[in-house]
């Protein structure tokens, strides 16, 4: 008979739990980029991961749910290799706005950063309560970013005292955005900088 050691650790349930949790993440990422939203299933999603379809249920009501986890881990990821976590103030406004959307039309020339990102784009225009969530934890705290630069901006006296923060914003990513998007045609940083002269011209900037 096996005597058990006294000294054997017991197996770290969390541990455990939080490999499989970044093994689904990373299942979902990579098989939305491979067969695309429409193909991507829980189940296939279990099976790559490794684990039951139960585990994902236990933690995620959709596929949709488990792709919005899976991207907002994938940007902390980004602005941990290197990525900015604030933005950037140089005293330069028009600087700072084409280094941070350079960036982005990096991050949406990459499959790894814009398979998931379109998914979710299109889920949640069918889907209120995803696309809620989507803005709120995702694409509400970039734009917030934008807006604070820009407010910074217009106090150091770069943009007019009327400027209209959010206007602005969305007159800069919404172009972009709507590029990408529609591939109505190729997203270059040329593009971004002349986007943010336009813009800031029109701003008054």
């Amino acid at each position: 008979m096996t005597r058990r050691n006294p000294d054997a650790k017991a197996p770290d349930a969390s541990r455990r739990s939080d490999r499989s949790r970044r093994a689904i993440l990373e299942a979902a990422l990579a098989l939305v980029g491979e067969v695309g939203y429409n193909r991507l299933t829980i189940e296939a999603i279990a099976a790559r991961a490794g684990v039951g379809k139960q585990t994902i249920y236990r933690w995620w009501p959709s596929k949709a749910a488990v792709l919005l986890d899976a991207s907002l881990a994938l940007a902390g990821h980004a602005e941990a290799e290197g990525g900015w976590s604030g933005f950037p103030d140089t005293g330069d406004l028009a600087a700072d706005l084409k280094q941070v959307l350079r960036a982005t039309v990096d991050e949406f020339n990459d499959e790894k950063y814009a398979a998931p990102a379109r998914a979710l784009t299109a889920a949640g225009a069918t889907d209120p309560e995803l696309g809620a969530r989507f803005t709120e934890k995702l694409l509400g705290p970039q734009l917030a970013l934008y807006e604070a630069r820009l407010r910074a901006a217009r106090e150091a006296g770069q943009l007019p005292p009327d400027a209209d923060l959010r206007l602005t914003v969305e007159m800069l990513v919404g172009p972009l955005t709507y590029r990408w998007l529609m591939r109505t045609a190729p997203l270059t940083h040329a593009y971004a900088d002349a986007l943010v002269d336009r813009v800031l011209a029109g701003a008054g900037g």
